[in-house]
């Protein structure tokens, strides 16, 4: 989509980052139409836990073709327990059902419940539907690679707590670790995101079981200061993914509004510290969303 008002918004999402001093990438489309805009969007950019969004649809495929009992008890024990939020913070072993692992591992990026469940499926399942699909540049990793990756890197314990260990690291060493570079850990395209979230809100990603169980995980996230803090009508419904690692702060999901229209947009930001509370960045995501949708409905 190609219009006058385009240099407006660029000059916008410019500014827009600018003052929240972080680097940004952003696509959006329109799910039924394919209008599309973007800034920095073929930019290839890291996922942090938004990678967890093919892990969830190859647990729905998986179980809308049979393979997969949804309600079969898995237990998180200490070997996937890192000290994080949801049961990677637990002090003792928790059992669910593979279904609460997906739910835990989207609403509130849990990321023992990811590596449990990724056992589950298996990330070659995940690595090989995605090519199916035709998102070959779209990276996966469990989440224990990723901080084996932090640990060799820093030379720390690997018996320790990484973030406890990580409270001693300098900021500038942690924002030349792997984990921040496209090249080095999982990564794809602001474009190629919206795309798999479009295949998946119009039941082309898999079964369309598939698609509406990832689309009702996916509503239920529970973070409000990223693309939410940017679509405050109650009448606007959104599903999303975070990401978060050091100097990443992203945010992937489908805006859908009263009139029945629907947008995937990804916000992707590279900021200039590794500080944990970035609250400009993730104002600005919401503010990036809403500019870039503005501009394609009207």
């Amino acid at each position: 989509m190609s219009t006058a008002a385009e240099p407006q918004v660029r000059t916008l999402l410019s500014s827009l980052f600018g003052q929240a001093g972080v680097e940004g990438f952003v696509h959006a489309r329109d799910i039924d139409t394919g209008d599309e805009f973007g800034h920095g969007a073929d930019s290839r950019v890291v996922l942090a836990s938004v990678f967890k969004i093919p892990i969830c649809l190859e647990y729905a495929r998986q179980v809308a073709d049979g393979q997969l009992d949804p309600a079969a008890r898995h237990t998180v024990t200490a070997a996937y327990r890192a000290g994080g939020s949801g049961t990677d913070g637990c002090a003792y072993d928790v059992e669910m059902s593979a279904r609460d692992l997906a739910f835990m591992m989207m609403t509130i990026s849990d990321n023992a419940a990811t590596d449990l469940l990724l056992d589950v499926v298996g990330l070659d399942r995940v690595r090989k539907t995605l090519v199916e699909l035709g998102f070959e540049g779209f990276g996966v990793s469990s989440c224990h690679a990723l901080d084996d990756d932090i640990r060799r890197e820093l030379g720390l314990d690997p018996n320790r707590s990484i973030d406890d260990q990580l409270c001693s690291v300098p900021a500038e060493r942690l924002m030349t670790l792997s984990a921040g570079d496209p090249q080095r850990t999982p990564s794809s395209t602001p474009r190629e995101v919206t795309a798999l979230l479009a295949a998946v809100w119009r039941d082309e990603a898999g079964p369309a079981q598939a698609c509406a169980e990832v689309r009702d995980i996916m509503s239920r996230q529970v973070w409000q200061h990223r693309l939410v803090s940017g679509f405050p009508e109650s009448g606007v419904r959104l599903a999303g993914k975070t990401g978060t690692d050091f100097t990443v702060r992203n945010e992937a999901g489908v805006i859908e509004y009263p009139d029945g229209k629907r947008y995937a947009v990804g916000v992707f930001l590279r900021t200039s510290s590794p500080a944990n509370r970035q609250p400009r960045a993730d104002r600005a995501i919401g503010q990036a969303a809403r500019a870039v949708i503005d501009h394609l409905r009207s």
